[in-house]
């Protein structure tokens, strides 16, 4: 119960651990595991482990017996393959550019036939092994890249690179791996043979065929409404196994095949289901990940750790990160617009992950004892993953400002709402010269930004997935305009603690706000944007009758002073911007614009109806945006 019980508290406090310290989650996985694992039988009278995977009957001491932590083991990487399955989409490949699009498949190439000459020259071992290390080394991973990505402000092409990168070869990868696998084991002793063909197609088709047909099943399910919302999850994780175990039992080692097949099929199906499931996956894949690392960490022995003190281990490693990723870096990328330094920086971000690690500890128990060194499969990716991250963690800001790629400073403007004012706007910022960002939840205001040629993330401003994306990195201001007070209070207090020092963040006030300053009971607060009396009606409603942004040159602090009350009486404009005399300057003006500093030659900027001139003389306002 002690074991059990650890496993999980364990696997918890190493996310908690690589969240505060902002290193990706599989290094203190691993770290742990092999500390309560291989480690701790150097300190123990009788060479046990602290935590001792596999049952043992002498000692009675042991979490799994028999054959019982392989198929955890295999059933938990099953459940990991499906949901990365479900996040490989089709259209994102068609949609991603040319250098990413080569990344993943030149790159992979030349990695996979890299990796396995590499392995077998250095390390002696067969082609068979050789091609199975060299298809787990293909992937990076998401999970890896973005906690780098995070804590680092890189240009936007070398991040979008990155990001997109990490994304897409996860499942190519870990397809390349099962399908590398299931030829081996279809062959005996690991012999590619007719017979061994023979094997692999039968697998091939068993788990193809099995896991596209269970996709459209579960669609029809959902399409019809067979499936009652509370049960969508756990039916489908039923689903999941119950696949995984037929298969198997059709045609042994067709399993994991069907899985990745049956995640990447209904992953490209419109189901809009598919988020709950995706959510739900993403969830148990984070505690299984916890548990499982740790584990197949600890079930190392320390005799393999003593395999990596071979001098070749060291030269192998070497040879992946500094010539390897490079060559497959620079070739996939020939002719793009990316320049030598950013490449350079591509090339030394390459971290491995987690279907790395967990596949190959998978494959390792299940080739060990029969085929001659197999046991190296396990130690090698692992010291290459382990390696790969605490790199890439600790170097990457410092290479990133010696190759010039990493940004001196942020400038970008987050606005969280895409509704038509946030769009309007967003347009005129970005006319402006600035780096803008619209947030929302909602796919069509999404897509209606993105028609605009805007930048838009889908995304709820709640998740913890906010920071997986590269694009706000570079924010240093960010405005709430969403209709929900509350999601605007949270977004200016989640976005104060994570520019810190570097940014600001402002909303729209409320209209209880409102309503007490004119009662004369409270001022507008700080973080008041753009009116003291205006809140989202308010300007949702002016920018319907009237969607226009006007400019109006001002000649003194006086002047301003008397532009903005009368703006604030005619009720049907609302005061936006100070654009300077110098340069790109935009300053947002505040709630509190009382204190706002204007000089002359400043223009204010302002959504609405036009403003009438008081005089001939006073300056007539310059439209400067139509409508959508």
């Amino acid at each position: 119960m002690v074991e059990l019980a650890s496993l999980i508290i364990l696997g918890i406090l190493a996310q908690w651990i690589a969240w505060y310290t902002r290193l990706p989650a599989i290094l203190p996985l691993i770290l742990i595991g092999l500390a309560v694992g291989p480690v701790s039988s150097l300190f123990i009278a009788d060479g046990s482990k602290w935590m001792e995977p596999v049952y043992d009957p002498e000692r009675g001491y042991g979490l799994f017996p028999n054959d019982y932590l392989f198929y955890f083991v295999e059933l938990a990487i099953g459940i990991i393959l499906f949901e990365g399955g479900l996040t490989l989409k089709m259209k994102e490949i068609r949609e991603v550019g040319p250098t990413i699009w080569k990344l993943i498949t030149l790159g992979a190439v030349i990695t996979f036939v890299g990796g396995a000459l590499g392995v077998h020259y250095i390390m002696g071992l067969n082609w068979q092994l050789s091609s199975l290390f060299a298809a787990l080394i293909i992937v990076t991973g998401p999970t890896v890249i973005a906690p780098i990505l995070r804590n680092l402000p890189l240009k936007p092409r070398v991040a979008t690179v990155l990001k997109w990168e990490g994304i897409l070869i996860d499942p190519l990868g870990a397809l390349v791996a099962v399908l590398v696998f299931d030829l081996i084991i279809s062959g005996e002793g690991g012999a590619f043979t007719l017979h061994a063909f023979e094997s692999f197609f039968r697998i091939l088709i068993v788990g193809s065929s099995l896991g596209f047909t269970a996709a459209h099943f579960l669609r029809a399910m959902l399409k019809h409404k067979l499936i009652p919302h509370y049960l969508i999850n756990v039916f489908t994780l039923a689903l999941v196994l119950a696949v995984f175990v037929a298969s198997d039992q059709l045609e042994h080692e067709s399993g994991l095949l069907s899985v990745v097949i049956m995640g990447m099929v209904l992953g490209n199906m419109d189901t809009k289901e598919l988020s709950y499931i995706l959510d739900f996956k993403e969830s148990l894949s984070i505690l299984l990940i916890s548990m499982l690392f740790i584990l197949l960490s600890a079930n190392i022995d320390i005799e393999q750790i003593l395999l990596l003190r071979d001098y070749r281990a060291l030269g192998l490693f070497l040879f992946v990160v500094l010539v390897l990723r490079p060559l497959s870096v620079f070739i996939s990328t020939h002719g793009s617009s990316l320049s030598r330094n950013e490449k350079a920086f591509i090339s030394w971000v390459g971290p491995r992950g987690v279907v790395a690690a967990g596949v190959a500890s998978l494959f390792g128990m299940k080739l060990m004892g029969e085929v001659e060194g197999a046991e190296y499969i396990t130690p090698l990716v692992f010291m290459i993953v382990a390696g790969t991250v605490l790199i890439n963690a600790t170097t990457a800001r410092y290479i990133a400002q010696w190759l010039g790629v990493a940004r001196k400073e942020r400038e970008g403007i987050l606005i969280i709402g895409a509704n038509k004012a946030a769009r309007l706007i967003a347009r005129y910022l970005q006319d402006a010269g600035k780096e803008v960002i619209l947030l929302d939840r909602s796919a069509t205001l999404v897509e209606k930004a993105r028609a605009q040629g805007l930048t838009a993330i889908q995304e709820d401003v709640f998740s913890d997935d906010l920071q997986d994306h590269p694009e706000l990195l570079n924010v240093k201001t960010v405005l709430a305009m969403t209709a929900s007070s509350d999601v605007n209070k949270f977004a200016v207090e989640r976005f104060k603690n994570w520019l810190e020092d570097e940014g600001v963040a402002y909303r729209l006030i409320t209209p209880d706000e409102l309503l007490l300053q004119a009662e004369g009971k409270a001022v507008a607060p700080e973080e008041g944007l753009f009116s003291c009396v205006d809140d989202y009606l308010n300007l949702s409603e002016t920018v319907r009758d009237y969607p226009y942004l006007h400019e109006i040159p001002i000649p003194s602090k006086e002047a301003f002073d008397e532009i903005i009350a009368r703006i604030n009486r005619q009720e049907e404009s609302v005061p936006l911007f100070i654009k300077r005399k110098e340069g790109q300057q935009i300053d947002i003006i505040l709630s509190r614009c009382k204190d706002m500093d204007i000089r002359p030659g400043d223009v204010l900027v302002y959504i609405g109806k036009e403003l009438p001139a008081e005089t001939e003389e006073e300056p007539r306002p310059v439209k400067t945006n139509e409508n959508e």
